[in-house]
């Protein structure tokens, strides 16, 4: 097995490579120059050359582009443009709580998708079956800016439940440990923070998570629609084998690998940033940071955030290919 994890990891070098040429080719592409930016539109010409000069923007690009991979293979994703910190420290600042906002959302796609897709193969063509799966077709097709926004007038404007957004309540004064603030407050003590971490985090993750949560429901349905079908489970049946023994130890563990591989991309999905539910709720993640950079030409940030973000994707589809011999013993890593 570690063999295969090492050989893994070396087929993701040459990936890691053509992304980071695509993410330093496509950001130089867009429209609008950096210096002009910083400078302003009555900027001189000669203030914008020796701008340009600072950044390192007057050399050859295969040239810029063997400093930028440099840098970044030493952790230095360089400094935003605009307010000069450095990109690898804010992305450490904001990472957790796009950390936090995607486990919610996923523990709660679990919750209520794969139990949904068990019980709808169980209970094919009836009212469940037909109900859940209108229901999981209608949160993919569900645009996540419009939920949110329905979230929040039903349980903010019309009830006074929950927040709008943000993290915290705007008064409170907590200072965090490792800025997840729901690991952080259970660190400190204290259960007030905690609550009313739970409290903001309630509407962005059921958000973020009713598309994973459709999907993940189909897929857990089909992989268990096609094992149930199969002859082992009908000898299975014929043993006289109770239904939740068949169902659980051998339909479900058999129709895992399919649910493994859709949760793992949805999980690499949402770490690499929930941007239209983080700009909807206010959260201060990575995926409202990028789009903020992406209106204000800040190309540190965006390429830095995008290789981020590739990073996050190959290292969960790593994560998902090791767990195919955990769930199935007869795979083989040779």
């Amino acid at each position: 097995m570690l063999r295969y994890v090492i050989k893994r990891v070396l087929t993701i070098i040459p990936v890691m490579l053509g992304v980071s040429i695509l993410v330093f080719g496509f950001i130089r592409m867009i429209p609008g120059d950096v210096a002009t930016v910083m400078l302003g539109e009555r900027a001189t010409p000669e203030s914008v050359a020796r701008i340009r000069e600072q950044l390192g923007l007057t050399k050859p690009l295969y040239e810029q582009y063997l400093i930028f991979m440099g840098n970044a293979l030493r952790g230095d994703l360089g400094n935003s443009v605009l307010r000069g910190e450095p990109v690898m420290q804010e992305i450490i600042r904001r990472f957790p709580a796009t950390i936090e906002l995607t486990l919610g959302a996923i523990l709660i796609a679990l919750v209520v998708g794969i139990p949904a897709g068990i019980i709808s193969a169980i209970r094919r063509g009836t009212w469940f079956d037909s109900a859940s799966m209108l229901v999981a077709l209608t949160g993919v097709s569900m645009p996540i800016f419009w939920l949110g926004l329905m979230l929040i007038l039903f349980f903010s404007v019309f009830l006074h439940i929950l927040p709008t957004g943000a993290r915290l309540d705007g008064a409170t004064q907590f200072e965090p440990i490792t800025n997840l603030l729901l690991l952080d407050s259970l660190l400190r003590g204290n259960i007030d923070i905690f609550f009313q971490t739970l409290r903001h985090l309630a509407l962005p993750a059921i958000a973020l998570g009713t598309i994973p949560m459709a999907i993940i429901a189909r897929m857990t349905r089909s992989a268990m629609l096609e094992v149930l079908s199969a002859d082992y489970i009908r000898t299975a049946h014929a043993k006289g084998l109770k239904e939740r023994a068949v169902v659980v130890n051998h339909a479900l563990r058999n129709a895992w690998l399919p649910v493994i591989t859709v949760v793992g991309l949805q999980v690499g999905h949402l770490l690499s940033g929930a941007i239209l539910t983080e700009t909807v709720f206010s959260w201060p993640g990575i995926g409202r940071w990028l789009v903020d950079a992406i209106y204000a030409r800040d190309f540190p940030i965006v390429q830095g955030v995008t290789l981020f973000i590739a990073i996050i994707f190959v290292g969960v589809n790593l994560t998902v290919d090791v767990l195919y011999a955990w769930v199935d013993p007869r795979i083989k890593f040779e």
